[in-house]
């Protein structure tokens, strides 16, 4: 479906600035954005802003308007595409001690990050051999895709990327080597932090994919393009492809985990119930609750009420 026929903008946004009282700019950006019609979630820190919004073209206008004129956000990096349905179910704007959670209090993207690198530009840096590419993402969304011969840390949360690294750099350094590392993610924040952490542990020559992976499949065509699979999205798109046309994977509303169809072929899959991943790991009890909750909430979406009990994909992360 083209643009002109998809009335949903989606603006994934970050910035990071020092925010004096972070607390007291909830309250009016929630209200705006529940004005607008405004879906999604925002998180405030000390250290700047990030999130994923949706909602109509006008709505959105007066709502950028609203934080690019925070301070320090008026050269917020912003990616944007388009669907034909609301893919959050409710607007939240929630406080936390960062932006992105990596638990390294001394890191600070604004004072020193990696080198960016454009789009156009990813390709030739990261078929070098002497490069070594790391996907900063965790284990559940590598699974469904990334780069051609990008190493996948298998973390389950950022917070453990740090033992991760240095863990990785003793071993290059047993071996005598001082490597040339590129690092990407999903839109480009948690590369600021891991590129910033990684050059706080000695090495120079570090590389982050500017606008991260969605900028390289909005920009980079299909034919051109070292990526293989899809892409893991917080909402309930749950995953895109090249073009940023949304994708073929599920979320398992158990365990959150992206279910492809094959997974949801297996008899271990049961719609909001159960997946491949995580149906021996669940009592028969809570698969009883689970099963409770999609009653509910398709009795709720049939008489064209909102059930907050079925989670939203944001929720994992």
């Amino acid at each position: 479906m083209s643009d002109a026929f998809q009335p949903i903008r989606i603006v994934a946004l970050y910035n990071f600035t020092p925010f004096e009282d972070h607390a007291v700019l909830r309250e009016p950006l929630l209200a705006l954005c529940e004005a607008e019609g405004i879906k999604g979630i925002l998180l405030l820190a000390r250290e700047g802003i990030n999130g994923t919004i949706a909602g109509s073209d006008a709505g959105m206008e007066r709502v950028l308007e609203h934080i690019h004129a925070l301070p320090g956000c008026a050269e917020l990096e912003i990616k944007e595409s388009r669907a034909p349905e609301m893919p959050f179910r409710r607007m939240k704007v929630r406080l936390k001690r960062e932006i992105v959670t990596m638990g390294e209090p001394n890191i600070d993207p604004r004072k020193d990050v990696g080198q960016y690198v454009a789009p156009e530009d990813w390709n030739a840096l990261i078929s070098d051999p002497e490069t070594i590419l790391i996907d900063t993402r965790n284990d559940y969304e590598v699974a469904i895709g990334t780069f051609e011969g990008a190493i996948d840390p298998h973390t389950k949360t950022f917070r453990e990327f740090p033992e991760w690294f240095r863990a990785r750099k003793l071993e290059l350094e047993a071996k005598g080597k001082v490597p040339k590392i590129a690092m990407f993610c999903t839109g480009g924040i948690r590369c600021e932090k891991a590129t910033s952490f990684v050059k706080a542990e000695g090495l120079d020559e570090v590389y982050h994919l500017k606008g991260g992976i969605l900028k390289y499949l909005e920009t980079v065509p299909e034919e051109d393009s070292l990526w293989h699979g899809e892409c893991f999205v917080f909402d309930q798109r749950v995953s895109v492809k090249h073009g940023l046309e949304i994708g073929s994977f599920d979320v398992c509303h158990a365990c959150r985990a992206p279910v492809s169809a094959a997974d949801k072929a297996s008899p271990l899959y049961e719609a909001g119930v159960s997946c491949p991943h995580c149906h021996d790991a669940r009592s028969a009890e809570q698969r009883h609750r689970y099963a409770e909750r999609e009653r509910q909430a398709a009795l709720a979406e049939a008489r064209g009420m909102p059930h907050l009990g079925v989670p939203q994909v944001k929720t994992r992360r």
